[in-house]
């Protein structure tokens, strides 16, 4: 009995050996990690500015009415090319031709008195000079007469505003242009007032265009006279038209709670495809580089756990310290201040097999999506963006999201 005890509890005593060292093992095995990765590539960096405006003619001439009347011949239409001084609309001249003629028969009736004051004047001077006349009755015709030379002024004066209001009924172009709005009918009353109304839109040149682009004030600072700008309109999504910055405009413009100032960007239409109130789509290049080094701009902000750095075989001890530094200062402050170097530098996490070291290089223009580098970095080489809970399924360590488009990869 004692015998069987025993090696019960022998066998007892090798299992739990056993199943010590096995938990010993697993608790001290390392953690293996999946890097997120992200390859350095070569192309161009663009950093733009985005917004949206309207097209327009270059130079526009909205036309107006000086005094009121029905429309009584409209001789231009929508589309139709016209010269200066070409007669595009005229008003109802009825009562505009009989005060013309009521203003003549005034300036008659003004000569004709002032004749007739002109005889008394002289007269009673002529009594007055012989002693025959008292003087307060030349004085009463000298005034009599001087009052009739005024009225024949200003007789006159309103002949001369009667043939002008009389000539404003015949509406002329005051540039040569196309018509791109007409908004008056045969037989419509027009009232002219302090806010004059618009009878036709006449564009001096519609091969000359320009969008009105809403800025927002967040860009407009970056902005400057003569940069690129390219668009595409609705029209022809298909198609991209090429432009310039020509003016800054300093007026602010409120748009749903946000400050906008508006942006001239001139451009040719040759082809007259672009037309006026087209919704533009525009890209302002701020600055451009072509075929340099470049890495997500997230590469910057990735940090290994402290447990990899402790245990990772590529950091000397001084890299070490460095880092679990860094590390701890970042939990009391935002962690993208800590990883990135202030001065244009900042570290990337390079794979090397299936490590990862960090490696400072320079950094360049930054268009928001990726960041221009410079330094001891090769094209192709892998950086670390983040960790993946499992391995992953493609061999060549490029890890993307589900959510993003699949391009065809470059095999070299």
């Amino acid at each position: 009995m004692k015998r069987n005890t025993i090696i019960a509890l022998a066998v007892v005593a090798v299992a739990l050996l056993i199943a010590g060292f096995f938990y010993y093992q697993y608790r001290h095995k390392p953690t293996v990690y999946y890097w997120r990765t992200s390859p350095i590539e070569k192309g161009d960096i663009n950093v733009m500015v985005t917004a949206t405006g309207a097209m327009a003619a270059d130079t526009s001439v909205d036309v107006g009415v000086q005094v009121s009347g029905i429309i009584a011949k409209i001789k231009a239409d929508f589309n139709e090319t016209v010269k200066k001084g070409q007669v595009i609309a005229v008003l109802d001249t009825t009562l505009y031709y009989a005060t013309k003629i009521d203003a003549q028969a005034n300036v008659q009736r003004a000569d004709i008195a002032t004749k007739q004051a002109k005889m008394e004047y002289d007269r009673s001077k002529n009594l007055f000079d012989n002693n025959v006349g008292a003087k307060a009755d030349m004085e009463l015709a000298k005034t009599a007469y001087q009052n009739a030379l005024g009225n024949v002024t200003s007789a006159q004066a309103m002949l001369k505003k009667a043939a002008i209001n009389l000539k404003y009924c015949t509406i002329t172009a005051p540039i040569s242009g196309v018509i791109i709005a007409r908004n008056i009918q045969l037989g419509n009353m027009v009232i002219a007032s302090f806010s004059s109304p618009v009878l036709f839109t006449i564009a001096y040149d519609l091969k000359k265009m320009q969008v009105q682009a809403n800025v927002d004030e967040a860009d407009i600072g970056q902005l400057k006279l003569g940069q690129l700008a390219k668009f595409t309109v609705d029209a022809f999504p298909s198609e991209i038209f090429q432009g310039m910055v020509t003016q800054i405009r300093r007026q602010p413009v409120t748009l749903a709670n946000v400050v906008n100032y508006v942006v001239i960007i001139e451009v040719d239409n040759p082809d007259l495809k672009l037309m006026p109130g087209l919704t533009a789509n525009a890209n302002i290049y701020i600055e451009e580089r072509k075929k340099v080094l470049k890495v997500p701009t997230n590469a910057f902000t990735f940090t290994p756990p402290v447990e990899y750095i402790q245990a990772s075989k590529l950091l000397s001890d001084s890299a070490k310290l460095f880092w679990l530094q860094k590390l701890k200062a970042a939990s009391e402050v935002k962690k993208q201040e800590i990883v990135e170097i202030k001065g244009g530098v900042g570290f990337l996490w390079v794979v090397n097999k299936k490590d990862i070291e960090p490696v400072l290089v320079t950094k360049g223009l930054n268009d928001g999506s990726f960041t221009e580098i410079s330094g001891n970095i090769q094209e192709g080489s892998l950086v670390a963006t983040g960790i993946n809970q499992n391995a992953p399924s493609k061999t060549d360590g490029k890890q993307s999201s589900p959510f993003m488009p699949k391009f065809p990869s470059k095999k070299k």
